[in-house]
C-alpha cells in the first residue's frame, strides 16, 4: 500500500517535467483518474486526455483543478508563476503544494500563495523523465509528516529522493544534480569527439562512451568502495590509465569542475535573488 493510494493529485501546468512525474506516478500503480492537469494549451490538455488523466482549462476555471486536491504540483516556469497561482491561492486550504520551479524560494511562493504555507520546493532533473532522476526537496516547518511522506513518494516515483534542511542548499543541489545531467552530456560529447580524433567512427564512439558512462556509475553506486578508491583500483602503475589520469590532473579538471558547479551555484542565488 501507498501513502499515495486514492490521493488526488493536480498538475497546474503539463509541460516536460509535469508529464515525467506523471509517467512515473503511473508506472508505480497511481490510477490516471487520480491525476489532474490544468494547462492553458487545448492541444496539451487532448494528449493527456488521451492518456486517462483529467484535464481542466485554467483560463476558463483556475480553481477547478485544486479544489479537491490533496496535492497541487506547480510545474510552471517562475516567470509566469504569479499570476498563475493567485487564481486559485484563496481556494487553498489544506492541500501540499509541490513546486518544481527553479529559482523560487518558499517564502516567495507563500507569498504569491496570500501566506498559504504548506510548501515543498523541488529541484528534478531531466532523468526524471526516464524514472532515473535524482530530487532534492526542501519543506516548511508548516508541512505535516504526512505531507512529507506525500512530497517524497510523488517524486520518488520517477526516482531518487533526498531532503535538506537548509533551504539554501538548494542552490547546492542545483549545482551538483539538478543541472548536472548537461555535464555529463558534455563529457561524453567530448570523449565521443575524442574517439573520433583516434580513428573511431562517431556511432562506434557514441555507444562505447555511453555505456562506460553508465557502466561505471553503476559500479560507483553498488560497490562498497568510494569512487577515489575505485579509480585507484582501474589505474595500474605506468599503464593507459594512469597516462589518462595524469593529464587530467595536470589540466586540473577536478579543479574545473569544482568551478563550474560554484557558477551553477552562484546563478542559481542570483536567480532566486531577481525572483523576490
Amino acid at each position: 500500500m501507498s501513502v499515495l493510494d486514492n490521493k488526488k493529485i493536480s498538475f497546474v501546468g503539463g509541460g516536460n517535467m509535469a508529464q515525467a512525474l506523471i509517467s512515473g506516478l503511473v508506472s508505480c500503480g497511481i490510477k490516471p483518474s487520480l491525476i489532474t492537469v490544468a494547462d492553458p494549451s487545448g492541444d496539451a490538455r487532448e494528449q493527456l486526455a488521451a492518456k486517462g488523466l483529467n484535464t481542466v482549462d485554467p483560463t476558463a476555471n483556475p480553481t477547478a483543478a485544486i479544489t479537491d486536491a490533496d496535492i497541487v504540483v506547480l510545474a510552471v516556469k517562475p516567470q509566469v508563476m504569479k499570476p498563475v497561482v493567485s487564481a486559485f491561492a484563496d481556494v487553498l486550504d489544506k492541500q501540499l503544494v509541490i513546486s518544481v520551479a527553479a529559482g523560487l524560494s518558499t517564502d516567495i511562493l507563500s507569498g504569491m500563495l496570500g501566506g498559504y504555507r504548506n510548501i515543498v520546493r523541488a529541484m528534478p532533473n531531466t532523468p526524471a523523465m526516464i524514472q532515473m532522476g535524482a530530487t532534492g526537496l526542501y519543506g516548511t516547518d508548516d508541512i505535516s509528516t504526512e505531507q512529507k511522506q506525500l512530497a517524497t513518494a510523488v517524486m520518488e516515483a520517477s526516482g531518487l529522493v533526498m531532503w535538506v534542511d537548509d533551504e539554501e542548499h538548494m542552490h547546492a543541489v542545483t549545482a551538483v544534480s539538478g543541472s548536472a545531467p548537461a555535464y555529463v552530456f558534455y563529457f561524453i560529447e567530448s570523449m565521443v569527439d575524442g574517439a573520433v580524433a583516434l580513428g573511431l567512427d562517431k556511432e562506434q564512439a557514441s555507444a562505447l562512451a555511453m555505456q562506460t558512462m553508465l557502466g561505471a556509475a553503476k559500479m560507483a553506486m553498488d560497490s562498497d568502495d568510494v569512487p577515489a578508491e575505485l579509480r585507484r583500483k582501474v589505474t595500474s602503475p605506468n599503464g593507459t590509465t594512469q597516462a589518462a589520469i595524469e593529464s587530467m590532473q595536470a589540466n586540473e579538471i577536478g579543479r574545473q569542475i569544482g568551478e563550474a558547479m560554484q557558477a551553477c551555484y552562484d546563478r542559481s542565488q542570483a536567480l532566486s535573488e531577481e525572483m523576490k
